[in-house]
Order: C-alpha cells, then sequence, then structure tokens
C-alpha cells in the first residue's frame, strides 16, 4: 500500500489557490457548470496532460480506475464525460490564461537571482496546447509532409 504523496499532489501543491480563485470569479467560472468546480476540471485536464491520454473518454476511464486515490490527488469529484465536454466547452479559456501568466510571473521571480535562466524565461514563446492532429495525406494532398 502506498504510504507517500502521490506526484501529482506535488505538481498541484504548486498551484496557487486564491489567484485562480479570483480568475473564476473574473470570468464567471462557476456558472455554467455546477457539479465539476473549474478547479477539478484542472485537475482532469492536467492530469489527461501529464499521463498522455489521447482524449476526455480516456481521462475520465482512467480516473474511474482511480477512483479511490482521487481525494489523495486533489479532487473532489470523479469528472463524468458529458459534464466534463460541457465544461470544456462553455468555460471561458480566459481562466486558465489568466492562471498561465500567474505560473509565469512567479517562475520569473523564482530565477531572479539566475541570470541565464531569467532572460530565458523572459524570451520563451509559451505553448499550452502543443498536441498534433495526425492528417490523413490521402485526404488533403496539397499539404506539405513535415516530420
Amino acid at each position: 500500500m502506498h504510504h507517500g504523496t502521490y506526484i501529482f499532489t506535488q505538481i498541484v501543491e504548486h498551484l496557487p489557490r486564491s489567484p485562480f480563485e479570483i480568475c473564476v470569479k473574473r470570468y464567471q467560472g462557476e456558472h455554467y457548470t455546477k457539479s465539476l468546480s473549474c478547479r477539478d476540471q484542472l485537475l482532469t485536464l492536467m492530469f489527461g496532460q501529464l499521463s498522455y491520454r489521447d482524449s476526455l473518454r480516456d481521462i475520465v476511464l482512467c480516473l474511474t480506475v482511480h477512483e479511490r486515490k482521487l481525494y489523495h490527488m486533489g479532487f473532489r469529484t470523479l469528472p463524468k464525460l458529458p459534464t466534463l465536454a460541457k465544461a470544456n466547452e462553455k468555460r471561458s479559456w480566459e481562466i486558465y490564461r489568466d492562471l498561465c501568466m500567474i505560473l509565469i510571473h512567479e517562475a520569473r521571480d523564482l530565477y531572479t537571482s539566475e541570470p541565464a535562466l531569467a532572460s530565458d524565461i523572459d524570451t520563451a514563446c509559451y505553448a499550452i496546447d502543443s498536441t498534433s492532429i495526425d492528417l490523413c495525406l490521402s485526404l488533403f494532398p496539397s499539404l506539405p509532409f513535415v516530420s
């Protein structure tokens, strides 16, 4: 039996809770989907990204398998597929953009004593979603293929 803290929980502990709640209130994030909080939506999508899940269905299935561990990972509820899909559709993406900017600002503050790393953070290009979409070349013959 596991007796330590899960790695996912250790990552989640670094998320600033009150600035995130301010972002949620600013964009009325809890308005449309009451059964899945913005925080649980964020945790669900983070889990999916960190565990290389391919779809919302895959994320929900994987979380269902680990249902007994969810509380210890920071989740309040087990997300259901339709609820998660509706939350992704209805909630403002600006909530998560603002959270990303807060985290970038914190990273800059952490590395002010490291001039080489601080300049890298200042000049970096930030991409939240870097997933690729495979296209069938027979359907799109005019597109160049780059591997």
